[in-house]
Order: C-alpha cells, then structure tokens, then sequence
C-alpha cells in the first residue's frame, strides 16, 4: 500500500537530508519494500540517486572512526542508522545488481569502519554483521588493476595491505571462542564467505599471509590436526560440524581453496581425515598416495612425497600429525595385509 500511493519516492527524498533520523526511518521503509511489493526500485535509483544517498550517509558515519581515535563517538540513534542503511545496501545489492557499481563506491568506508569500530562482546551483533554482510556482494578489485587517478585498492590498501584481513580474521577468531556451533551456522558463515571472496582476489603477495593464519601450522602437527585450540584447528572441527550444514561447507571450501584447489595440497594441509568428505561429495579425485601412505606409511614416488611431507618433516597423510611425534602403537605391529583390509574397510565407510 505504501508503494502503491507513491511514498517510496518521498522516502527516497528524504534520505538525502543530513539527519539520522530521516536516515534511519526512510532506510527501513525502503528496506522493508524490498519484500514482495511492485514498486520499481530503478527508478529510485535514476530519478532520487538512492545510491548517492546511501554512499553519502555512510561516509558521514566513517567520519565517527578516525584513524587516530574517536573524537566523535557515534551515538545510539548514528549506530541504528547506520545498521537501516546497511540493510537496505546489501538488499539492493542482491536484488538489483545492475547498481552494484554506483553501490560498491561505499566499499571503502565501510571497510574504514569494519577497522575501526569498537568490538563489542560477543563480537558478531549489529552493526558488525551488518558491515560484514553489505560487504558481500560489492567487487573486490585485484591489487594489479589499475585503478582511476591512481587510487589506492580500499580492500588491500597500502601500506598495510593485510589490515582488512587481518581484522575479518580476528572476529572470526573471537567468535568461534564465543558460540556454540549451532549459533555460528548463521552468524559466521557470511565471514567465512567473505574471506573466500577476499582469497579469491588476492594479489599473489597477500594469499601466504591468509593461508598462514587460516591453514595448520607445524606446530599444530604435534598432535593430530584438530585437537589443538588454534584457529586452524577450530575451523578443521567445523568442517566436520553435524550441526552446522551451511557453516561446515563454507569453511571446507575456503580450506580448499586456501590449498590452491588442488586436492593433493588439501590433503596435505588438512589431512585426508578431514578432506576425505569434501572431495567426494564434489567427485574431486582422492589422491592416491592418500590411501597408499594409509596403509604402508610410506610412498616413493613424488606425489606421496609432496603429500607426506610437510617443512621437511613426514607426515601421516590421515591425521596430519608428524609421524616422529605419534605415540608408540600398542600391541603387535599390523602386518602389511592386515593394514591392507582395515585401509579398505575406512575407504568403504568414508564413500557412504
């Protein structure tokens, strides 16, 4: 009804006013309008340069997170309506992606905020998750693309271009201290999605600084991967999570991804233990060292070299765990046919 007596076009208006108030109503009708009404949201676009509007408040609210402190902190009523207008960004940004480039010049300033923002405890609640979410689906250039007047790439911005990642990996880390993981199904696996966008885009210089802060690190490798309480091992639990379906997928593909999506490096990092499922349910080949150092412990050709060995040290190819660092087997020894069989009975219930 209100679309259908022309108020979207007012609403549109006054969301060009210098006034948080103004901001946070229209945002949320127009929000709210972005569900089942007719109204034509491009001509809001063309005629009341919403997306104008929309840039020109979040660069007010950047101006509450200067780099050297808050001066001006932002008030209740700045936090709610900066959370309206964060909404109706990623709702127009799914539903109307012909304006995803007048949208995405908003990019900068609310990775600016994401930076500099004050996080609360637990860390995942608005306007956090709102920044992380609008973030989603605006581009993300490659440091290598030239950039008009020369501007500085906002995602990976110098001189520290690890800033953005470094902060999207550290309230991810403090989340995963935080909730359960039924909670983190909904609440983390847009993040994880973000940082597999990032990766994706990354300039060659700035994936090892991912892939070393999100991958198992030798360290971890004293026990079987998994065990430990790092980051790394806290995402290998998820990817096996029976509770969290969407989440345990995400964090799959970003390790695989962070393997360069070469099923023999996956395996490396993760262990085959963990990687097994993820390749069979995407028909990706299991190495065949996999199964080969399984059974015997040990492969002589080059690919069961790359698959066994991780910073000059073997590895077992299952757990992960540096071979000289597992425990004495208890018992006799199994002989090689009986290592055979049991390899097969694991193979068997790992493809069902």
């Amino acid at each position: 009804m209100f679309a259908d007596l022309g108020y979207a076009a007012k609403a549109a208006q006054r969301l060009k006013n210098d006034n948080r108030e103004d901001e946070l109503l229209n945002s949320r009708i127009l929000f709210l309008m972005t569900y089942n009404t007719t109204l034509d949201f491009g001509e809001l676009f063309d005629d009341y340069q919403l997306a104008e509007s929309i840039n020109a408040n979040i660069t007010r609210h950047s101006k509450h997170f200067p780099k050297s402190g808050r001066k001006d902190p932002p008030t209740a009523i700045d936090i709610q309506a900066l959370s309206e207008t964060l909404k109706l960004l990623f709702n127009l940004s799914q539903y109307y992606p012909e304006h995803l480039s007048d949208l995405a010049k908003s990019a900068p300033n609310i990775l600016k905020i994401l930076c500099r923002i004050h996080l609360a405890t637990p860390v995942l609640q608005p306007p956090v998750t709102y920044l992380v979410n609008a973030l989603l689906n605006l581009s993300v250039d490659r440091d290598d693309k030239p950039h008009k007047d020369s501007e500085p790439n906002p995602w990976f911005p110098k001189p520290d271009q690890y800033c953005n990642i470094d902060r999207f990996i550290s309230i991810l880390d403090n989340a995963l201290h935080t909730y359960t993981e039924e909670q983190l199904e909904t609440l983390v696996t847009p993040l994880v999605t973000l940082l597999r966008k990032v990766f994706e885009f990354a300039p060659s210089h700035v994936r090892p600084h991912m892939q070393h802060a999100l991958l198992p690190s030798t360290t971890d490798r004293s026990q079987p991967l998994g065990q430990s309480n790092t980051l790394a091992s806290r995402l290998l639990r998820l990817s096996n999570s029976p509770v969290a379906p969407s989440l345990r997928e995400s964090v799959s593909s970003l390790l695989f991804e962070l393997s360069d999506k070469d099923a023999t490096s996956f395996v490396r990092n993760v262990g085959y233990g963990f990687a097994s499922g993820f390749l069979m349910t995407h028909d990706l080949p299991v190495p065949a060292s996999a199964t080969e150092g399984w059974s015997t412990g040990q492969s002589s050709d080059d690919l069961g070299e790359k698959l066994t060995n991780v910073d000059g040290k073997e590895i077992n190819p299952v757990t992960g765990q540096i071979r000289e660092m597992e425990p004495e087997a208890e018992g006799d020894e199994m002989t090689e046919e009986e290592k055979e069989r049991e390899a097969e009975r694991l193979f068997v219930l790992f493809e069902r």
